[in-house]
């Protein structure tokens, strides 16, 4: 079965094509882009389309490697010994499956979405190499190697904040999804707001991009904030004939808020309309 996008999920042919090359090679399918184009729900939208159950594991900064593998807690174990607990004789009540075990051991091939994981330590993707190469890994403690009984469909989103090694990224599949067109995003926009009038959803629209392509806004907003912004203006039964009478270099948009989301872009506007208004 191949992925062509949801019902919930406007996927164009180009990341169509990435997801489904990633599937045949069996190779993880890394996804960059800009924060708020659908990376992350892409690894929902694949696991349904596809009738995969879906493992997420969220990275952070403090997150380690051996996390997604398993974590032994020698602590709890020193514990229960001194206190005569009959669990330390089986050291396995110590083991905390982390994701990629919980995604190997499963008996169904499943999705694996390593979300934002150019969060961690830089080390974080050599760490991972083996293990999501061969599908396996060695639990020490327990003394066993622990493999995958179907190969998982590993996706892998990041955000771009660091770069990522290059052994790491020549054992996947990449793909950036760029901002959409104004075509595919209105199919987006009509997937959330199917019955938005046309004159709103072309209002919106162009004042939606004007925003984007004012000069040095350091972040431009993007699709996720398309989505709140116009949710927004529908309860609020802003009339689609108040949009088009928006200067930028005189005001900002109605609920400026949902779409600009840094305090310098603010003071760059102001400093810019201050400067129209003499």
């Amino acid at each position: 079965m191949k992925f062509k996008g949801t019902s919930d999920y406007i996927a164009t042919n180009d990341l169509s094509v990435a997801v489904n090359a990633s599937i045949t090679l069996e190779r993880p399918l890394l996804v960059k882009g800009e924060p708020g184009t659908g990376k992350t729900m892409l690894a929902f939208e694949v696991a349904k389309a596809l009738g995969k159950q879906l493992i997420t594991w969220h990275i952070k900064s403090t997150t380690t490697a051996q996390q997604g593998l398993y974590e032994y807690d020698a602590v709890a174990r020193l514990r229960d010994s001194q206190l005569g607990d009959e669990r330390v004789n089986d050291i396995s009540n110590y083991i905390k499956k982390g994701k990629l075990w919980e995604a190997f051991e499963s008996p169904e091939q499943v999705v694996l979405l390593i979300d934002e994981i150019d969060k961690a330590d830089i080390e974080f993707p050599n760490d991972l190499l083996l293990e999501l190469d061969k599908m396996e890994f060695y639990c020490y403690e327990l003394k066993k190697t622990v493999s995958a009984v179907k190969r998982v469909i590993v996706i892998i989103t990041s955000n771009n904040e660091k770069e990522l090694p290059d052994a790491f990224l020549r054992r996947c599949f990449f793909h950036y999804i760029a901002f959409p067109d104004r075509k595919t995003l209105e199919k987006i926009v009509k997937v959330h707001y199917p019955d938005l009038g046309r004159k709103l959803m072309d209002n919106a629209l162009t004042l939606f991009y004007s925003v984007r392509e004012i000069d040095g806004l350091k972040k431009k907003p993007s699709t996720s904030e398309l989505i709140d912004w116009i949710k927004l203006l529908a309860a609020d039964r802003v009339a689609a004939g108040e949009l088009p009478g928006v200067d930028l270099e005189e005001n900002l948009p109605p609920y400026s808020g949902a779409l600009i989301k840094n305090e310098a872009d603010y003071e760059m506007l102001e400093v810019m309309r201050r400067r129209f208004r003499r």
